[in-house]
């Protein structure tokens, strides 16, 4: 079976997906819309969630560059938030808008196989272990996904994956949601949050961002934390073959228009 034509790959941010405010349903409907366009394929976080999931257990938080540190303790909070709460209150949401959802985590058929990360080298230079957070590997699509999307379903996959000895890793939404859209062979990336797009030193939307000027954003420290595991996610999914890669507000009520955001391209047209 091969991939299904024109998918689009979107990834939300888990602070679109909190229970509180309109932005869920704001966000369901835009989806909504979105599917009804062509294949879907949906990967979330929950990260603001996992962070309060966290300090009720009394975990401290550890990141580096937008990853989050993972211990067994750190796991056992990301699995019962993504995989539980977050996940089947965006499926539900979206079901209540007429899409066919279907709530999965990468660990069902092995739709994320990972290894463990191998050490992170920070912004900074730092090298750090990241622990339980998984790496995606593999080219082939995933079958299920696959068979999911020619069936006219709309895969919603909490960030979580599995090695080959079954275990469970955490895996950064931005990462695997680039790694999919290569591997599904999709046409666009979407990458939704709560912010108007790539922003400037002076805070201004940077409307279309090459790589050059990705690269510099990040290595001279405009883009920080989250927004360089997303840059670093853009980058990946545009250099490999994604044809259009895009960061959107998913607050705004047409957010998948095409317009607003940033637009990540390869290089720049350059005014004559």
């Amino acid at each position: 079976m091969t991939s299904p034509a024109l998918l689009t790959v979107l990834k939300v941010g888990g602070e679109l997906l909190e229970p509180d405010g309109d932005r869920l349903s704001t966000l369901a409907a835009a989806t909504a819309s979105l599917a009804r366009t062509g294949p879907l394929l949906v990967v979330h976080g929950g990260g603001r969630e996992i962070d309060a999931e966290c300090s009720r257990r009394g975990l401290v938080k550890r990141a580096v560059d937008g990853l989050r540190i993972t211990d067994a303790a750190t796991l056992d909070a990301v699995v019962a938030v993504l995989a539980g709460t977050v996940n089947t209150r965006l499926v539900s949401a979206l079901v209540a808008q007429g899409v066919d959802a279907v709530g999965l985590t990468g660990a069902d058929a092995s739709c994320a196989p990972v290894v463990k990360s191998p050490p992170h080298r920070a912004v900074d230079g730092r090298l750090v272990d990241l622990e339980l957070v998984g790496q995606p590997v593999g080219t082939a699509p995933p079958r299920l996904l696959l068979d999911l999307l020619a069936r006219g379903y709309v895969p919603v996959l909490a960030c979580l994956g599995a090695d080959a000895a079954g275990q469970v890793y955490n895996v950064n939404a931005d990462t695997l949601a680039s790694h999919l859209a290569r591997a599904c062979g999709a046409h666009r990336l979407l990458v939704a949050g709560a912010v108007a797009g790539v922003l400037d030193r002076s805070g201004r939307v940077i409307e279309t961002l090459d790589l050059d000027g990705l690269e510099s954003l990040v290595a001279d420290g405009t883009a920080t934390a989250g927004m360089v595991a997303k840059l670093v996610a853009c980058r990946e999914a545009l250099t490999g073959g994604v044809a259009h890669v895009q960061l959107v507000c998913g607050s705004d009520r047409d957010p998948f228009s095409g317009s607003g955001g940033t637009r990540i391209v390869r290089v720049a047209a350059r005014m004559p």
